[in-house]
């Protein structure tokens, strides 16, 4: 990256930590179960909702109980259960069109990030249905209230029920993109750890790491507060202690309670401090091959911590030191023992080291898309380029005749 860039992001940094304490950030209120959504949406005068899901998650029977109690509560529920892994404009077009033809009056998110996701550009499009979702990339180009939002998370990953974030796909030229705006931040959250004991081990996994990179890099950016610091550390510290507990024995009802606080902990933290070049990769990637986000970052994010090098060794000795991972003195020491962690923490789940399908040619153009994501936006320990950034694609590209059979399957909708 040259110099007058490398200014230029900064400055823009800057400004965007000057205006940290004057923005509108909020966070959902919490409700206890999914049994306290029918009472919600009384008091809102709904009578008619919109449910935004997946099928995956729809037909393990995670939605059935809520569609009941609002079936008791005489409030109609409209299912969208076509949210695919990463999902599309498609997706949200086709929710939109039921959502009106059905005169519904608010949503109720349930599944993974991509149901969240999904259901957050549906708001966005129904409060501005002249703006279609491409002129919405970036920051604040939504601007508007969206209809009642209650996000119920089935994985303990993305932290969208508490995030201004919503990342959608243009399936036709396969660029993934984010779309910020405070509007996004959902009115309502249901951290229930019921309806995440089914999710497969390989989910709980990927998600778990999700969150682990939101933590991660939301604390080693430089547009942190005394409160996102705080959050992240918490984050950092529910994550190691019960992610594996969570992937060897899924029925952990602690264990998945304890993960869903750590998720939500660490979309408070980055929603403010942002994420870093782990994101804007793994988005470039889930757009072009379909890569779940999940995997993604959990396969990325020790890649990039070693990457940035000496820049982020302080901070990253000072998780190192609050998860007891490493008592040394020495920042340096101290940092690599925490990646170190997250490496041996992914072996023993049962994550790969490298990603699928990653075509050499496709990588200079990634590369910019990464770019222009994460610059200027993202306060990073090191600026980089799209030069840098392709060599994030290389080091993670799954050699030619690798076995993949362990790969497979980790491209889910939950994610």
């Amino acid at each position: 990256m040259n110099v007058l860039k490398k200014v230029f992001c900064r400055v823009f940094q800057a400004g965007m930590r000057i205006a940290l304490p004057f923005l509108p950030y909020r966070e959902p209120e919490l409700i206890r179960g999914v049994g306290g959504v029918p009472a919600v949406l009384r008091t809102h005068d709904i009578d008619c909702v919109m449910l935004v899901t997946d099928a995956g998650v729809r037909g393990l029977g995670l939605t059935a109980h809520l569609e009941e109690l609002l079936k008791a509560a005489h409030i109609r529920c409209v299912v969208y259960d076509g949210t695919v892994a990463n999902p599309t404009v498609a997706n949200v077009e086709q929710a939109r069109m039921l959502y009106l033809e059905n005169g519904c009056q608010g949503l109720i998110a349930f599944g993974g990030g991509s149901s969240m996701d999904c259901a957050k550009a549906l708001g966005a499009r129904i409060v501005r249905p002249n703006k279609p979702l491409a002129r919405m990339e970036g920051l604040l180009q939504v601007l508007r209230r969206l209809p009642l939002l209650i996000a119920v998370p089935t994985t303990a990953g993305t932290g969208s029920e508490t995030t201004l974030a919503a990342v959608i796909t243009d399936e036709k030229i396969h660029h993934k993109y984010p779309i910020n705006d405070f509007a996004l931040i959902p009115h309502y959250a249901v951290l229930d750890p019921d309806v995440t004991l089914g999710l497969p081990p390989h989910l709980t996994a990927t998600t778990g790491m999700d969150a682990l990179t939101h933590a991660v890099e939301a604390y080693i950016g430089r547009s942190t507060t005394k409160g996102t610091r705080a959050a992240a550390i918490e984050a950092v510290q529910l994550i190691f202690a019960n992610l594996p507990e969570a992937y060897f024995n899924g029925h952990d009802r602690d264990a998945r309670a304890n993960m869903l606080r750590a998720a939500y902990l660490a979309g408070t933290a980055f929603t403010k401090s942002y994420v870093g070049y782990v994101h804007a990769v793994a988005h470039s990637l889930g757009g072009r091959y379909g890569i779940a986000h999940g995997l993604a970052n959990s396969v990325l994010l020790p890649v990039v911590l070693k990457a940035y090098g000496p820049a982020a060794w302080k901070k990253l000795a000072e998780l190192a030191r609050a998860v007891g991972v490493s008592s040394a003195a020495r920042d340096e020491e101290a940092a690599k023992a925490f990646i170190e962690a997250i490496e041996a923490m992914n072996a023993a789940m049962d994550i790969p080291e490298t990603l699928p399908g990653i075509l050499s040619e496709d990588i200079p153009q990634l590369a910019r898309y990464a770019d222009h994501e994460a610059n200027p936006l993202y306060p990073v320990p090191v600026l980089w380029g799209p030069e840098e950034l392709q060599k994030m694609y290389e080091l993670v590209q799954e050699a030619p005749g690798h076995d993949a059979k362990r790969d497979r399957d980790h491209t889910d909708t939950a994610a």
